[in-house]
């Protein structure tokens, strides 16, 4: 049912929270599933107590076998380890998991349908950008990568503007959307109905009404925290066109892991946002129970808008196939903007090996000369991007990394703090954010090369989630982050060896015993 309020719109009543979101957390999952499998082991070791022997002797042949297959599989070395020992901890249960998430049950089909999808939106995007000559000229190395590999086009006539909090974003969407005249698409991983989401869901509703085409895509888990299973139905009432993408249904398919943590908007094909802001009260600092929440984003106008849309069709096509007319949502802007740079807007999906945004975060790190500064809310890191973190900084380029000062989650907050110590030994500068919570995924290099986007620097960004960001070289954006740098680190309190050694033991535990199952954190 419809309710208007003071908040904007609702669909859906007061009080959804917590308890389900609990469950559904990564950790939540993970401690379920183990206490499961406890709970069937013991259960089988009891009944079944007069064939032990046969039990010990099968344990220890199937154990052998699936360690062989860990050890030569194509995993990071980091993720072997945490198989090796939950498979040493209970080695039927786990080695059956092991093999069941290897088995890609419903991946094959998924990773066909991908491959034929971003490969048609490819080919779209060949006519767009300045071209793989252009793009080594004005000496963007990466930009080869990323054409090559995954089809993304530069563009030197597309303005950035970047903000520095979810408040200033908020604004800058809501003037967009009321300038819709064809089409609207949003892809958020959070919808949450309340204040922000009820002033956007005013405008939506209204542009629908008038004859613009809405559509809406959320990740498939906020049916279970935020929203309801039939908010979509909900949504189509009022004229939009609304998906979940994969919807939890555990056990039936091996992607329930694969989530879409991307963030994208995009207006007539004209304008599109992108970066750390989801579509919920807490990122406009309403509500939030982690003190200030500090986030960023980025507005693009222009030619490169082009690559948001087909990044939005790719995903909307992979959760419902059709025949989509991409060239009705393609759009060619004459205008050119002043100070605007290389900007390279660019996806990742974990239905490749490209690990597309691991490599541009470490290409930026590897080709740094002077410094690299980081914004991240998590710090959950696999050996080798530990390994670049630790190289540039003893190469002597300043790399500092600002982390919260409140967390919102405490075992994320935990494991972050078991690399302070290496990275600390390398020379890497650790902040963190006194006022509250940084959820902002922003990377700056030498003050000419900058990242704005959704991808956090722990496992399931760089490996698991479809993600997305913009590549930016020089133009005003990237004067504009290196500011919000700076008045951010004056807001920060600076790790050394002394603090990490006076850490709660609670905490330094808790990170430890964490550290086993990190990469399914």
């Amino acid at each position: 049912m419809k309710q208007n309020t003071g908040t904007g719109m609702r669909l859906i009543k007061r009080g959804r929270s917590g308890a389900l979101r609990v469950v559904f957390s990564r950790l939540g999952v993970i401690s379920v599933l183990f206490l499961l499998q406890a709970a069937i082991l013991i259960l089988t070791i009891v009944r079944l107590e007069e064939y032990m022997h046969l039990y010990i002797g099968g344990t220890a042949v199937i154990t052998a076998i699936v360690v062989l297959f860990v050890l030569n599989s194509n995993m990071d070395p980091s993720a072997k380890i945490t198989w090796l020992v939950m498979i040493m901890l209970m080695p039927v249960m786990n080695a059956l998991l092991f093999l069941y998430t290897r088995s890609e049950l419903g991946n094959r089909a998924l990773r066909r349908r991908a491959a034929k999808v971003f490969g048609e939106t490819a080919k779209q995007l060949e006519q767009f950008g300045t071209g793989e000559r252009d793009a080594i000229n004005y000496n963007v190395p990466i930009a080869d990568y990323l054409k090559n590999t995954c089809g993304f086009a530069a563009y030197n006539d597309s303005e950035v503007t970047y903000y520095s909090g979810g408040e200033e974003k908020y604004q800058a969407l809501i003037e967009a959307l009321e300038s819709a005249e064809k089409f609207i698409f949003l892809e958020y991983f959070i919808i949450g109905e309340g204040e922000m989401w009820g002033g956007i869901l005013d405008v939506l509703a209204r542009k629908a009404k008038a004859g613009v085409e809405v559509r809406v895509m959320y990740d498939g888990t906020c049916q279970f925290t935020t929203l309801t299973a039939d908010y979509a139905a909900r949504m189509k009432k009022l004229g939009i066109e609304c998906r979940a993408f994969s919807p939890l249904t555990p056990f039936v398919s091996t992607y329930y892991n694969y989530r879409d943590h991307r963030k994208i908007a995009v207006i007539d094909g004209k304008i599109a946002f992108t970066g750390g802001v989801n579509l919920s009260d807490e990122y406009i600092n309403v509500g939030s129970r982690f003190g200030h929440w500090k986030d960023a984003a980025v507005r693009i106008c222009g030619n490169a808008v082009n690559s948001f849309t087909l990044m939005f069709l790719q995903m909307w096509e992979l959760e419902v196939p059709s025949s989509p007319e991409y060239e009705k949502y393609l759009a060619t802007v004459d205008a050119r903007y002043d100070g605007c740079g290389i900007v390279i807007p660019y996806g990742d999906s974990p239905l490749d090996t490209n690990k597309t945004g691991e490599r541009v975060y470490m290409d930026m790190l590897n080709r740094a000369r002077d410094y690299v500064y980081i914004m991240t809310p998590y710090l959950i890191l696999d050996s080798t991007m530990e390994t670049a973190l630790r190289f540039a900084a003893e190469r002597g380029v300043d790399v500092r990394i600002i982390l919260p000062g409140i967390p919102d989650k405490k075992s994320a907050y935990a494991l972050a703090k078991t690399h302070y110590q290496n990275l600390l030994a390398s020379g890497v500068k650790i902040y963190e954010y006194s006022p509250g919570f940084v959820h902002s995924k922003v990377m700056l290099s030498d003050g000419s090369d900058a990242v704005v986007g959704t991808i956090n620097l722990d496992y399931r960004s760089l490996y698991h989630h479809f993600e997305c960001a913009a590549y930016m070289r020089g133009g005003k954006a990237v004067d504009k982050i290196r500011e919000d740098f700076e008045k951010t680190f004056e807001k920060c309190r600076r790790v050394t060896s002394e603090t990490v050694k006076k850490e709660k033991l609670a905490i330094k535990l808790y990170g430890f015993a964490l550290k086993v199952i990190a990469p399914l954190m």
